[in-house]
């Protein structure tokens, strides 16, 4: 478990294409997805916090700090992550989504040692073929950036990340940790996967 690290997982989209069901509370083989995002990353990380923006009472109840976005109206992940980086006192914050129910066990120290050891100032995860724009380690300091960025209306976290030093860490040994749920569909072969 690293000290320094606090994790953040995002659960304040619209998911439109869940039928705008609360991603984070869509069950998966019984459970709330985002049941899975906090069993995967909490004992890696110091502390734990959920970005929500509805149904915030069903998120208090799994006993961590859930707080929503600062700015109103689903801006996407780039707003969470924003109001996430204002709460933090830890050296790096973790994101990651509450759609991604296979997350690495090892996500936070390898990220950390990518960074650590590239200079970087953030950290996103890979499958190996793509890129995954919401598992970033940030440091803090990079606030205000994300904060103009969002400010001048955009949203893609790859463009913004662009703008700084970033290490990029493979999880091609993991081919299975970035599958996401975004409709009914999926989370139905995933669990079916999951047998």
């Amino acid at each position: 478990m690293s000290s320094q690290v606090e994790a953040v997982i995002l659960a304040g989209g619209r998911a439109r294409r869940m039928g705008g069901e609360d991603k984070g509370l869509v069950e998966l083989k019984g459970q709330p997805m985002i049941r899975y995002a906090i069993e995967r990353l909490q004992p890696q990380v110091a502390s734990l916090m959920i970005n929500a923006n509805r149904n915030l009472d069903a998120y208090e109840a799994f006993g961590f700090p859930v707080f929503s976005d600062v700015q109103e109206g689903f801006h996407g992940p780039l707003a969470g992550m924003v109001s996430a980086l204002k709460r933090t006192q830890a050296q790096y914050l973790l994101t990651a989504p509450c759609d991604c129910p296979l997350l690495p066990t090892d996500l936070a120290e390898r990220m950390v040692n990518a960074l650590e050891n590239a200079g970087a100032d953030l950290a996103v995860a890979t499958d190996g073929e793509r890129e995954q724009p919401v598992v970033l380690l940030l440091k803090p300091q990079l606030l205000s950036s994300m904060q103009a960025f969002l400010d001048a209306g955009d949203r893609k976290i790859d463009l913004w990340y662009a703008q700084h030093k970033v290490a990029t860490v493979d999880f091609a040994d993991q081919p299975m940790a970035f599958v996401n749920v975004n409709t009914p569909e999926q989370k139905q072969q995933l669990a079916d996967s999951l047998e």
